[in-house]
């Protein structure tokens, strides 16, 4: 797998077989192809092996649309990489990275293991960092969506963000 010119969610899970994760997963499939359409590949990964995550594909009916890539990191290395290894457990805690084109981390989220994740949301994170890719000079609100209004950081905009996100002036 190339993964040049291409985003990457890099998808933290604790493990195969287990309860909020496969939920997670199916959620996460239902917008695979909405994520590769915007160049983006998801990897999820847990401390299982590959045998286990085969064998949990299988078996586990919410993970039938599942299609993106599921790496295995049964030592751990790669969870403890980003911080998400949890050493009492051996398992990792549910993060979520989105790596720009560039190699840069844009974007890390780690839940504890009984809060599941959102794939809209993660949608929502994707659009908002590939357009700021292109306008680095603006910045996306809290629920911006694609199409929204931006945000333009300057010493007139202190104090002002209702007015600017409002249409009002704000010089």
């Amino acid at each position: 797998m190339v993964l040049r010119d291409l985003w990457v969610v890099l998808f933290f899970y604790p493990a195969d077989f287990t309860f909020v994760c496969p939920t997670e997963l199916a959620d996460l499939a239902e917008k695979y192809e909405e994520l590769q359409k915007m160049g983006v590949e998801v990897i999820s990964v847990s401390t299982d092996t590959k045998y286990v995550h085969l064998a949990w594909h299988k078996s586990e009916k919410l993970l039938e649309k599942v299609k993106f890539p599921m790496g295995a990191d049964p030592t751990g290395k790669v969870s403890r990489l980003f911080g998400v290894y949890d050493e009492n457990t051996g398992f990792s805690l549910r993060g979520t990275f989105i790596i720009n084109p560039e190699g840069v981390l844009v974007g890390p989220e780690i839940n504890f293991y009984n809060v599941g994740r959102n794939a809209e949301e993660l949608i929502r994170k994707m659009e908002a960092n590939i357009y700021l890719m292109s306008h680095p000079d603006e910045a996306c609100p809290a629920k911006w969506r694609k199409g929204k209004k931006t945000l333009k950081p300057s010493e007139k905009l202190v104090g002002k963000v209702h007015e600017a996100l409002s249409g009002e002036e704000y010089i």
